[in-house]
């Protein structure tokens, strides 16, 4: 099977497509059977069967996927991808041009956003459900270069029998990922899909290049409505006469006066002007602005409105979160594991924990209070006014509440801190 450095096509230059999908078939049928097969399937496609056989989904068994074009504006409208549109559209055209293949773009759940291709493409499409508002993600239609795109972070080519269900052995697809150059997630996938016959080994090269520069275009337009709110912030911020910092709709800091730089702020969602408990400030009053929020610190902005609640769910040990309720707003945010340690810890101890008490129960080292100390400066940095210092607790005005899993064995199963590993129940 093809190996290669970058993007992996799924047929290497010059080898003969047809030899190729023969193969391809002879091992997709004996690895469906649990028999030997003639060759080993690449990597990302085994990955994506092996996921798919785990879930009990039946290759053999095709129904069309769901299709939902009620919101299918309000989709495309919050994918983002509109600014990408045209220039990917464009970078592709020659892939398109033929009439044997269709352009698709899909939001990041993998539902089919916009499709561009001739008639006779469309209408064979059609007839797989490949349409605007389907869904096309790996448990939908198994695995294909949309859906196996989004759950490898990659650009896949898939080939013929390379695709699980044996409804789609008469297509070759190739798709890649455009990811939010801000944060890293991913927002959509540019897939180019047509006859298994249309294989050529340089399409996922350019479908992924396609996607790079969809990403750089992103960069420029979040940077010129940054630019703008600037402008427009600037002699404002000069007149405010207190810490304060100018922000798009996202949180994202487009100008800031005396305070340290900031990247973004956590906003909760349908943000008000009015005042409001921002994590990473404390209280703060906020305002609009074109574009955006004028964002100041209050008079009394070190003594943040005290958290009523707060919820650590530790129930998906890989992904744990903290909920903080108070007067003015309600976050919900992902937490390091180290972060949840510390947290869990103090929730066992509503009378507080000194640094050397912290870390024996986080390192089974009482000496290495630095450390500890740096930890809980950071995570008092990201949540104003939720863990107080000397002794190091929780507001006697929050009342917390940790979620766990049902088996006590897997509570932050990769934690090794002993006051973790003691609650385990593992010495």
């Amino acid at each position: 099977m093809p190996t290669s450095a970058g993007p992996e096509p799924a047929v290497a230059a010059g080898d003969d497509p047809r030899s190729y999908a023969m193969l391809l078939s002879e091992v997709y049928d004996a690895t469906m059977a649990g028999g030997r097969a003639p060759a080993r399937p690449r990597d990302v496609i085994a990955d994506s069967w092996n996921r798919l056989l785990g879930k009990g989904i039946d290759p053999e068994h095709f129904s069309p996927p769901n299709v939902d074009t009620s919101g299918l504006d309000a989709l495309r409208q919050a994918s983002g991808l509109f600014a990408v549109l045209d220039d990917v559209s464009r970078g592709l055209e020659s892939l398109i041009e033929s009439g044997d293949n269709i352009l698709v773009v899909a939001d990041a759940r993998g539902r089919v956003l916009w499709r561009y291709g001739s008639s006779r493409v469309l209408g064979n499409a059609d007839r797989l459900g490949f349409v605007e508002g389907a869904q096309w993600g790996e448990n939908a239609v198994g695995t294909n270069a949309i859906g196996t795109a989004l759950a490898s972070h990659r650009a896949v080519q898939v080939f013929s029998a390379e695709h699980f269900l044996r409804s789609h052995h008469a297509w070759t697809c190739a798709g890649a990922p455009i990811k939010d150059p801000r944060t890293g997630q991913v927002v959509g996938v540019v897939d180019v899909s047509g006859p298994a016959a249309t294989v050529h080994p340089t399409t996922i090269a350019l479908v992924d290049l396609v996607a790079r520069l969809a990403e750089s275009q992103l960069r420029e337009v979040h940077d010129r409505t940054l630019n703008r709110l600037r402008t427009v912030a600037a002699p404002i911020l000069a007149r405010v006469g207190r810490p304060a910092l100018a922000v798009d709709a996202d949180g994202w800091v487009a100008a800031v006066d005396s305070l340290p730089p900031h990247n973004r702020i956590p906003l909760p969602d349908n943000v008000t002007p009015g005042r409001l408990w921002i994590p990473t400030l404390g209280a703060c009053d906020i305002d609009t602005l074109p574009g955006g929020w004028l964002v100041r610190l209050t008079e009394d902005g070190d003594d943040a409105p005290a958290i009523s609640r707060a919820v650590l769910d530790l129930r998906d040990g890989s992904a744990p979160t903290l909920e903080m309720v108070g007067q003015f707003g309600r976050w919900r945010r992902e937490i390091s594991p180290r972060h949840a340690e510390i947290l869990y810890v103090l929730s066992t101890h509503p009378q507080g924990r000194s640094a050397p008490e912290l870390a024996e129960d986080l390192y089974g080292d009482r000496s290495r209070v630095v450390t500890v100390r740096a930890e809980m400066s950071r995570l008092r940095r990201q949540f104003v006014g939720l863990v107080l210092g000397t002794p190091y607790r929780f507001g006697a005005g929050t009342t917390v509440e940790v979620r766990c899993p049902e088996d006590t064995a897997m509570l932050l199963a990769t934690s090794t801190a002993p006051a973790v590993r003691a609650a385990r129940g593992i010495r």
